[in-house]
């Protein structure tokens, strides 16, 4: 895979020499069993796979190389580079603006924005709206484009699909970057619609039977379908993507309900799905797999409390602390600032989009098994970080250069 120049304080020594000495014990990616950091009384159990994906990577390279090669230009981003605060104050400290928050809010006036402007396209990428306003004001939207390739594959299987008659079902959130741009580039060749789990799934089904009406659906969907979206007719061929970031097993589900749905209906079997359902499992990026396979796998771990390092308005990082919230006390924190001392921690409650404080959060008994993973935006370092923090709370030593000789490379 393409190595990309991403800048060093984004880098842990140590979390690199874990990273590379896991993917040389194990280069087929299929021993999701964590790694092991030993400080007799803390035992740190790290996440098989975490940190930063290729997306986000080639994302970093071409924000920061504009930024250097264009120190006499104003440039601007569409909006959050990732979901992730430290990169973004980063970007914002070396001069660069960003048009709309992550919500598609303005920021900064589209009039203010000429032909002489560097406009970045986000990771998520952009609307096919957007690209067009960008044209119009003589920018080029694809010469600083840093949509990750595995949410275009996502565009363009739609695109092949919707080709073939097929109506497009987006699994994802409604007002993520992702999908807002997932669902413009879709609605261009098919109806589409977004739903955002498998209740809405199940409830669509009432529409595959032609049970309820096109007026129960736009009220249950309103503003999540294309102009003149009828659920009656533009249903009969369908195929499921997704937001990349979503829970892989969940999309997975919802397509396989909607599959045996359709083939309840139509009376079909595995030979004739296909004319009404679409197959659609290359949609599904690699990363959120990894990431939350390696989640999984780390949770077969008896341990006592868990820690997930990202940003909070990041997709992706939310569903790692939904899993671990299944089984354990789980802080989601967006760096070790969080923990402000042994007795008080922030963190994020992403159900319910606030942030709340947590006393005494740490277990009496020792060892103390924690686990850590973080989200696909998240620099190493930041872990390293919430490791180190944790140790010095606790009152252990966290010797960086002791603990690297232990995933020796030779």
């Amino acid at each position: 895979m393409k190595s990309f120049d991403i800048p060093t304080y984004y880098l842990s020594p140590l979390i690199s020499r874990i990273k590379a000495f896991r993917k040389k014990e194990d280069r087929m990616k299929k021993d999701f069993t964590p790694t092991l950091i030993d400080l007799i009384d803390i035992r740190f159990h790290i996440a098989r796979h975490f940190g930063f994906c290729y997306g986000v990577e080639n994302a970093i390279e071409i924000a920061f190389k504009t930024v250097s090669e264009n120190e006499n230009k104003r440039i601007f981003l569409l909006s959050e580079m990732i979901h992730n605060p430290k990169v973004n104050d980063d970007l914002k400290s070396h001069g660069v603006q960003f048009i709309q928050d992550t919500k598609g809010n303005s920021l900064v006036d589209w009039s203010e924005i000429t032909s002489e402007d560097i406009v970045i396209v986000p990771a998520f990428g952009t609307t096919l709206e957007i690209e067009a306003l960008l044209k119009e004001k003589g920018i080029n939207p694809l010469q600083y484009n840093t949509t990750c390739p595995f949410v275009e594959k996502v565009w363009n299987r739609s695109s092949q699909i919707g080709k073939k008659g097929y109506s497009i079902i987006v699994h994802g959130k409604p007002i993520h970057e992702e999908t807002r741009a997932t669902f413009s580039h879709s609605d261009a060749f098919a109806p589409t619609l977004v739903i955002k789990n498998m209740e809405e799934a199940i409830s669509l089904k009432k529409y595959l039977t032609k049970e309820a009406s096109l007026e129960e659906f736009e009220q249950e969907f309103k503003g999540r379908y294309s102009d003149n979206f009828n659920p009656l007719e533009d249903l009969e061929k369908i195929g499921v993507v997704n937001q990349t970031t979503m829970l892989a097993e969940d999309t997975q589900a919802i397509a396989d309900y909607l599959k045996a749905s359709m083939s309840e209906i139509h009376k079909l079997n595995e030979d004739t799905i296909k004319e009404r359902f679409a197959d659609t499992r290359d949609t599904l990026c690699y990363a959120t797999n990894d990431n939350q396979s390696a989640v999984k796998g780390m949770l077969e771990v008896d341990a006592d409390l868990a820690f997930v390092v990202g940003g909070y308005n990041s997709s992706n990082t939310s569903h790692l602390v939904e899993l671990c919230e299944e089984k354990l006390p789980t802080f989601y924190i967006k760096d070790s600032d969080e923990m402000e001392s042994v007795e008080n921690i922030r963190h994020f409650d992403f159900h319910n989009g606030q942030m709340m404080s947590t006393k005494n959060y740490f277990p009496t008994k020792r060892p103390l098994d924690i686990l850590i993973t973080a989200g696909a935006s998240c620099p190493d370092i930041e872990v390293e970080k919430v490791m180190a923090k944790i140790a010095e709370l606790l009152g252990l030593d966290w010797d960086e250069e002791k603990l690297i000789t232990q995933f020796s490379l030779t």
